[in-house]
Parts: C-alpha cells; sequence; structure tokens
C-alpha cells in the first residue's frame, strides 16, 4: 500500500456510528460530568481545558468502558463517572505530551501550550488528573482505583521511555513496543478492564477486556505512526510529519532502517538523530518508506492487532454492544484505508 491510498480517505467510517449510538446516553451524562468536573474558581483551569475537551476529540476510550458496562449489563453510575476519568486521564496526558515534543497543533487547533504557554499546560494537565482520581474515589471501587492508577503510572513511564528512545536511531521493535504500550495501549486496556470489575464479572471477563482493550490500542497508535507519513492534517489533527520533525523512532522508521542502503540509514540518522533536516528531506522519507514497504507493512502489523483484538471478544455474549466494538477496531483500521 502506498502513501496515495493513506491520503486519500478524509470522511470518518461509518463504523463507529454503532459505538456511538449505542453509548449516547450515557455519553451524554458523561461529558455533562467533564464539563462541572473541569470547572475551577481559578479562571486559567477551566479555560484551557475547555479548549481541549470542546476541541472535536473522539472520546473513544470513555465509549468502551461505556459500552462493556452496557454488556455486562451494568447497573449504577460507577461506569459514568469511570469514564469521565478515562477521559481526563487522557486529556491530561495530551496537555503534557505537547510540552514534552512541543507541538504546535492538537486535534485541528493551536496546541494549548502555543496559547497560554507550556507551564499553564502542564499545571491544568495535573489538576485535570487530580479530578479524575477524585472522581474514582467516589466509585467506591478500590481495584478500579488500582486499575486506573496504574495506567497513570506507565504512561508517564511510556513518556519517559520516549524520551530516551526518541533521536536514537538503533531503537528496536521491542524497544518501540514498549513506548506505545505505556503511552497509549495501556490507558485503553484499563477503560475496557474497569467495567467488568465494577460488575464483578470475575477474572476471566476483566482479562479478556483487558487484552481487547490493549491490542485495540497497538493497533490504533501503529495507524497513527503510519498517518504521520502518509495521512493528511484533516486526519491526525497535527501537522504531518510531526514525528519525523521531532525525532521520534516509529515503527515505519524502524522498518525502512532495516531494509535501507547504507546512504539511506545515514539520511534517517541525519534527520532523526542529528536534527539536521532540511528542505524536501520529509518527501524523500516519506519517499524511502514507501519504497521499502515500511508504511504498508505497519499498517499491517495494524490489522494483525485488531484481529487479535476481535478474537478477545469471543469469550462474550453476541449483542449490540459486542457487534459495536468489533466496528470501532474496524474504524481504528480504516483511517489508512
Amino acid at each position: 500500500m502506498g502513501v496515495v491510498g493513506l491520503q486519500s480517505q478524509t470522511a470518518k467510517p461509518a463504523g463507529i456510528q454503532g459505538l456511538v449510538e449505542l453509548v449516547s446516553g450515557d455519553m451524554e451524562k458523561v461529558n455533562e460530568l467533564i464539563l462541572s468536573k473541569a470547572g475551577s474558581n481559578v479562571e486559567l483551569i477551566p479555560e484551557i481545558a475547555r479548549h481541549l475537551i470542546d476541541s472535536g476529540g473522539k472520546r473513544l476510550r470513555p465509549m468502551l468502558t461505556l459500552a462493556f458496562a452496557q454488556m455486562f449489563g451494568y447497573e449504577g453510575e460507577g461506569h459514568v463517572i469511570l469514564a469521565a476519568s478515562v477521559e481526563f486521564m487522557h486529556t491530561a496526558t495530551l496537555l503534557h505530551d505537547d510540552v514534552v515534543d512541543e507541538s504546535d497543533m492538537r486535534r485541528g487547533k493551536l496546541a494549548a501550550r502555543k496559547l497560554w504557554g507550556n507551564q499553564a499546560s502542564v499545571l491544568v494537565g495535573d489538576y485535570l488528573l487530580g479530578q479524575a482520581f477524585k472522581m474514582m474515589v467516589d466509585v467506591r471501587s478500590l481495584e478500579a482505583l488500582r486499575i486506573l492508577s496504574e495506567a497513570s503510572a506507565i504512561i508517564a513511564e511510556g513518556e519517559v521511555l520516549q524520551l530516551g528512545a526518541a533521536q536514537d536511531t538503533t531503537t528496536t521493535y521491542d524497544m518501540y513496543l514498549r513506548v506505545i504500550e505505556a503511552k497509549t495501549a495501556a490507558l485503553f486496556a484499563a477503560a475496557c478492564e474497569v467495567s467488568p470489575e465494577i460488575a464483578d464479572k470475575g477474572d476471566e471477563m476483566r482479562a479478556a477486556a483487558r487484552k481487547f482493550g490493549l491490542e485495540l490500542g497497538y493497533a490504533f497508535q501503529l495507524v497513527d505512526d503510519a498517518l504521520d507519513y502518509g495521512g493528511a492534517t484533516v486526519d491526525l489533527g497535527k501537522d504531518v510529519g510531526d514525528d519525523f520533525h521531532e525525532g521520534k523512532i516509529t515503527l515505519p522508521v524502524i522498518y525502512a532502517m532495516e531494509r535501507g542502503s547504507d546512504e539511506d540509514k545515514a539520511f534517517w540518522k541525519r534527520c532523526l538523530e542529528d536534527g539536521d533536516i532540511k528542505d524536501g528531506d520529509l518527501d524523500h522519507a516519506i519517499k524511502l518508506l514507501n519504497d521499502t514497504g515500511a508504511l504498508a507493512d505497519t499498517v499491517q502489523r495494524a490489522r494483525d492487532y485488531g484481529a487479535s483484538a476481535i478474537d478477545a471478544l469471543s469469550v462474550f455474549p453476541d449483542g449490540p454492544a459486542k457487534q459495536a466494538l468489533k466496528e470501532a477496531v474496524d474504524f481504528c483500521i480504516a483511517r489508512v484505508s
């Protein structure tokens, strides 16, 4: 598959609509809770929080929490509170990520750090994390609190791991996988696992839900990594080539490095390790990724993880929730169809 295939799809696949419709009632409650908990007497906090919260994110992670709760017939409000907590955790990591990565764009808008500065962005991210944990306590499930707090610690570890791997062209696939498991897949996994926990469905269901989220998280991040070199800004919500300019060693680059000539390796080292990027280098990088099959194989690896996610659903009963979760996997992969 070439770069043209990645660029051609600007409309969102219909597959996610099943999930959106399934949880629409609960998502209204989640959105109300998010807006109320993002408030503060300190004026800058809600201003920055609303900038990102209102910027059109898919809210995929909280929808997964709600869908699993519905699958298990959970009754109560705990799933709504935990879904809002998950979204706050995700929003906080985005604020922190943009500072660490020095990103200018987020979801098609100027990043908060560009409007209010790095210090305010980090501190508001910390505030949202604090609010997330306060909400978790309200559910009165020590195990749900453990699942999400562990994910929060793993995400922070992932940021540090990525710092260590950045601009290091000797990064291996296993090292890269550790980074995306921590930075992305861990929160997907936790978002799915908390619902069978509060619904008291036992270890087998919890493990299967976690497996689904983990595999979906891998697939989601791999697709993002492919899109960074072959997508469109409207799909990414950030500038195409950001990973390249930030010196991030992602799977497409790892594949291209393994398969390229000595001249190609020198090119990647100059651009990603030395930060010596010239006009036309991004176009050349994309050509190398296509010529070596690196983009196509990254997408295929994402499809493999997506298939594993769907396999993990086999232990659950058939019904609207299970079907919507399958379609959510298809949606994540179809972003590069």
